[in-house]
């Protein structure tokens, strides 16, 4: 620990016994306090032996609100009816509740799971998402903002910050005061405000102090949750952005901190640009400047999100006063919705432009040894239905020249130009972009490094910027038909002639670069409902790979061919590849031409993000240069429907997309934007394995939400603010009830709204109130036809599933934790009480952990070498840098920890794996949610490392938990849930989890499987158990047939299913014998006990490697 800073050790020192739940400490050494951002090594007298001590600090305002966060995180953590919207935008940490042996509530601990989670259940109960005591810990009645708030100046002045009035388990009500001392008792009543101390009231540091001194039953119930080691896990660290877990609900004291404005607005530019610009010479350097800069745009995001509620919920007034497109100052940020161009598709273009200026941010914000290139802090957040683009403000401009790069920058030359063109340059080589010519609106010709809008100028900080990059990345060709013959008319009609005839020569001549018979196939290209669309760079990537392996082929064969026409009839010269002959130089040439190679010499892919673009124009010399861009993008488009899917759907059937999130992330890896959500589902449709990737459903509920979204958001703009929560609820009961009708609705409605004195209601007056489900859904299909060009049923989804994407998507926090029914068409499914609230959804710049990172992919990297003892060591190595840098709070450094444990496994550490594996899953239940697909895996892999452990019933609990959140996620349905029922096998009487797990097994994968022939085993087992053996020796035949497919006569698989087979059928004819002679009333207990002493036998001599399903989870 000799890199670590002084507040590292202090953070590490605030998670121990003895100091949680306190803060705002320091440490000092010999009387004088360390700063926070000094080394431990570089301090003076630090040696053996040395004492630290934890100094107690003045607290200030926001630290304050900060620690009554986390008082509330720690104190009403399971409260059973509210679920929360945790401060430092954590999700919830339920682990602790499965290892606690006290909770009798939870009836599968000790019997036999409950039917909601057998196979075959529909059931789906929300109530047991999150699991509670059966007597909940209470530490206080009631704990509340005093009616005395805010203190009165001259209060302020002696330093009140905030009045609480806490009721204990005993019945004292009493009301607390904190200051920058800590917490103390004052005087106050209900009727009458003193706020002087208390007689023998002591200034406590720490809020539970001082609720310890006054109540003996908060003290007895703290010091046992104190104890709890697990609990605190990560508990004292803030994660590094927002999460939404399927349900939640904001505490109303989160609304005073929404209620701070910055007194001094930051310059988040100019914070972010400084933890940018730190040192990165030394290990040590990086980190601390990893670390800054994920600090800084953390914050970053926080103020974003906070500014949307603020901007939206018409707090702030525009400073542009323009109705069309307002634009709001607010906390250091320039927020706008930006311009609805009809070029770019009116709304729908203009929210695209805002999600590829974020992308095009992250893209020039990864380029590594760019450091001069900057960008603006940028976030995007929906809210209510608005779409707001968020940036830091930026730098004035250095002078009169500053704008130095653009269409619009005119003709200059200087110093500061050619260092930010070296830049450019830089950055499109990375970005695999091509110098170009474009004509400017007079007509001058300006070389580009960028697309068309870009923007390069010199701020008043000395720094160079480039803004408006939504157009970084070239145009998908599959999208854009109405441009395709533009660059041909304003290149020049003369130059455009003399490459193809007229009519259909012409014709033939731009549809060079598609495939033959494309558009017949795939009806491609067509239009889009906005002018934006643009290939991914993990799509472009791909392409320029597979293009250089043609490249590599082809100039392979080509110079083998000249070498050997050479030496066959000049053997007296030296090979053409050395003295530079032009046969060898045409081969190569040849070559370049064949894959569009932009080089003559060597193989060089760029793409130009002008072409196919609206309103660009380019001069005649770029015809040639020009055309050659139009034929690659043809071909990187057609690259994604003839490769690029078909890659995915034959990759689907082995790793299933659980829900939206995995399956976006699954094709955003492959380069497929989401608009390909149709053409997937049509290869999945048109392939061989159609029966096995029934989950196609998922592919459809992704449409079906995103084309929800789109209409939930114009449904919004027409609501008014008193109207929302009932608008909101009439919308899902409208989107899960298809059939559902408002008008029986509506007099439920007002009848309520007259009990609580409300009138009757704004429903029967405005326009949203009239939406029917059939109208709802009808909008919701036509939108999927326009988008996706699908137009099939989109009716059959689980509706839970459909709710929790949809609560994702929008940011509706719903719903009150209680069990709803969605299938009564005659009762509101969805009431506005249960409509909690609706929080800013936030997307934001990705800041990398190089480092870590780099440790973790060379840990892969030595895995597939089966390197495993030097994968380890770069796994720890890995994990400390994540927690120098993000305190393990990171999706990634949760991904580390699970990979780790993993190796750990495998080399037979098996109490490090659990250990290891069961900070993954608090990482992965913190950071990505407590409902999240790889969630659910953490806790299926720390159910295995438990079982080998020898906790039998602990793993059980952990894998009834994964089944759980995987039936609320998808369903039953997917290859995953057979993965979690094998682990099961043994909670059924009847076999249940092992019959359904072979089903799907059978269904998604075959019989010739592993994982179908693992299946197979473990159930003859089982019969065996029973004394079943008919049945066992049919099912150990199917796994033998599908061992020896797999892996032939002599392999030890094969061979351990033949010995089993042979033993159960020599016992099964023993029984038969003895049946016979003696009768199965005399012989029963002798056939059992027979059975399990052959079937032990075997297990011994497989040494557990069938016995157990481990061999099965690892092979998933």
């Amino acid at each position: 620990h000799v890199f670590w800073l002084v507040q590292d050790a202090i953070m590490t020192l605030l998670s121990r016994n003895e100091v949680c739940p306190r803060s705002n400490l320091s440490l000092a050494l010999a009387g004088a306090t360390l700063d926070p951002l000094a080394q431990l090594q570089n301090l003076k007298g630090l040696k053996a032996g040395a004492i630290l001590r934890l100094v107690e600090g003045i607290h200030v305002f926001c630290c304050f609100l900060q620690r009554l966060f986390f008082f509330f995180d720690i104190t009403n953590y399971l409260h059973k009816s509210t679920i929360k919207h945790l401060q430092g935008f954590l999700s919830f940490n339920l682990i602790h509740i499965f290892t606690a042996h006290c909770l009798s509530s939870i009836m599968y601990i000790d019997g036999a799971p409950p039917e909601y989670l057998l196979p075959g259940s529909s059931e789906r109960p929300l109530m047991a998402l999150l699991p509670h005591s059966s007597q909940p810990e209470v530490y206080l009645r009631d704990l509340s903002l005093s009616c005395w708030n805010p203190p009165p100046g001259h209060r302020k002045l002696q330093g009140d910050f905030l009045y609480i009035t806490v009721v204990t388990m005993e019945g004292r009500r009493c009301d607390i005061t904190s200051c920058p001392k800590g917490f103390f008792l004052n005087r106050s009543t209900e009727d009458v405000f003193d706020p002087r101390p208390a007689q023998s009231s002591p200034v406590c540091h720490c809020l539970t102090d001082l609720l310890c001194h006054i109540s003996p039953g908060f003290k007895q119930t703290f010091t046992t949750l104190k104890n709890r080691q697990l609990h605190r896990l990560f508990t004292a660290e803030d994660g590094c952005f927002q999460i939404i877990a399927g349900s939640s609900l904001l505490l109303a004291v989160i609304l005073i901190m929404h209620t701070i404005v910055y007194t001094q607005a930051p310059d988040w530019n100019e914070e972010l640009q400084a933890a940018r610009d730190l040192p990165q010479g030394s290990l040590e350097e990086r980190l601390q400047r990893d670390k800054a800069v994920l600090q800084v745009n953390s914050a970053f995001v926080s103020a974003v999100m906070q500014g949307a509620e603020t901007v939206v919920d018409g707090f702030v007034e525009p400073v542009n006063r323009n109705p069309e497109d307002p634009a709001f100052l607010w906390g250091g940020l320039f927020m706008s919705q930006g311009a609805a161009s009809a070029v770019f598709g009116g709304e729908r273009g203009r929210r695209a432009a805002q999600r590829l200026e974020l992308k095009g941010v992250q893209a020039y914000s990864d380029l590594e040894g760019l450091q001069g290139l900057h960008t603006l802090p940028t976030a995007i957040v929906d809210y209510r239905g608005v779409r707001l683009s968020a940036q830091g403000l930026a730098p004035g401009l250095e002078g009169s020249e500053g704008l130095l790069y653009g269409v619009n920058a005119g003709p200059q030359e200087s110093p500061h130009r050619r260092q930010l063109l070296e830049l450019l340059a830089h950055s499109a080589k990375s970005l695999s972009l091509q110098r170009h010519v474009v004509l400017a609106p007079n007509g001058h010709q300006v070389p580009l490094f960028t697309s068309v809008d870009a923007q390069g100028l010199l701020g008043a900080d000395g720094r160079f910027y480039l803004l408006d990059v939504f157009r970084s990345f070239p145009a998908d060709a599959n999208f854009c038909p109405e441009v395709e013959t533009e660059s041909f008319t304003v290149t020049g009609e003369e130059e455009s002639n003399k490459g193809c005839e007229e009519g259909e020569n012409k014709k033939g001549c731009i549809k060079e670069g598609w495939p033959e018979d494309y558009h017949t196939n795939t009806d491609l290209p067509r239009s889009y409902p906005h002018g934006l669309c643009r290939l991914r760079p993990e799509l472009v990537q791909a392409f320029i790979h597979v293009s250089e392996s043609c490249w590599m082929k082809m100039e392979a064969l080509k110079n083998v061919l000249a070498v050997l026409f050479i030496y066959l009839f000049f053997l007296v010269s030296p090979p053409p590849i050395f003295t530079g002959d032009s046969r060898a130089t045409a081969a190569v040439r040849a070559a370049c031409k064949d894959v569009g190679s932009v080089s003559d010499i060597i193989f060089e892919m760029r793409f130009n993000p002008n072409v196919f673009s609206s309103g660009v124009a380019f001069p005649l010399s770029e015809n040639t240069s020009t055309k050659l861009q139009e034929r690659l993008l043809r071909e990187a488009a057609a690259f994604v429907i003839t490769h690029q899917i078909p890659a995915f759907v034959s990759r689907s059937i082995v790793n299933a997309p659980m829900d939206g999130a995995t399956l976006k992330n699954a094709l955003h890896q492959r380069g497929i934007n989401l608009r390909y959500l149709g053409h997937v589902i049509k290869a999945i449709t048109q392939s061989e394995y159609k029966e096995h990737l029934r989950h196609i459903m998922v592919f459809i509920a992704e449409i079906f939400i995103r084309s929800t979204k789109r209409v939930f958001n114009s449904f919004l703009q027409g609501v008014d603010v008193p109207s929302l929560s009932v608008a909101v609820s009439h919308f899902l009961s409208c989107l899960l009830v298809p059939h559902f009708s408002p008008t029986s609705v509506g007099e439920e409605t007002k009848k309520k709204s007259r009990r609580r004195g409300r009138g009757s209601g704004a429903s029967e007056s405005t326009p949203w109130s009239t939406l029917t489900g059939a109208e709802l859904w009808n909008l919701v299909c036509q939108d999927a036809a326009e988008t996706y060009n699908v137009s099939d049923n989109l009716y059959g989804l689980q509706k839970l599933s459909l709710l929790r994407e949809f609560c994702l998507k929008t940011g509706v926090q719903v719903l009150r934790l209680r069990d709803y029914y969605f299938d009564n068409q005659n009762k509101v499914p969805v009431g506005p009480d249960d409509i909690l609230n609706i929080i800013p959804v936030v997307k934001h710049v990705h800041m990398p952990t190089l480092d870590a990172s780099k440790a973790y992919h060379a840990a892969q990297i030595s895995i597939q070498k089966g390197l495993l003892d030097q994968a380890h060591e770069q796994l720890k190595e890995a994990v400390y840098l994540y927690g120098r840098v993000c305190d393990d709070l990171h999706p990634e450094a949760g991904y580390c920890h699970s990979l780790l444990a993993k190796v750990a496994f495998l080399q037979g550490k098996t109490a490090e794996a659990r250990s290891v594996q069961l900070k993954a899953v608090v990482i992965s239940e913190r950071v990505l949610g407590f409902d999240h697909p790889n969630t659910i895996q953490q806790y299926a892999l720390l159910g295995v490392y438990v079982y080998a452990g020898g906790e039998t019933a602990l793993a059980q609990r952990f894998l009834l938990r994964a089944r759980l959140l995987m039936l609320t996620v998808h369903g039953e349905d997917h290859p995953y849930t057979a993965t979690l029922d094998v682990g099961l096998k043994d909670l059924s009487p009847q076999s249940k989890f092992l019959k359904n797990a072979l089903k799907l097994n059978t269904s998604f994968f075959g019989t010739t499987n592993l994982q179908t022939a693992l299946n197979q085993h473990l159930l003859a087992q089982w019969m065996c158990r029973k004394g079943d053996y008919r049945s066992a020796m049919t099912h150990e035949k199917e796994a033998l047939t599908a061992f020896t497919s797999l892996f032939g006569e002599d392999h030890p698989q094969t061979r351990c299913s033949k010995d089993f087979l042979s033993t159960i059928t020599k016992q099964a004819v023993k029984v038969e014998r003895t049946l016979r002679q003696a009768g199965a009333e005399c012989t029963e207990a002798t056939v059992e006990v027979g059975a399990e002493a052959h079937i032990e036998l075997l297990f011994l001599k497989e040494k557990g490697m069938l016995n157990l399903p481990i061999l099965y989870f690892l092979s998933v």
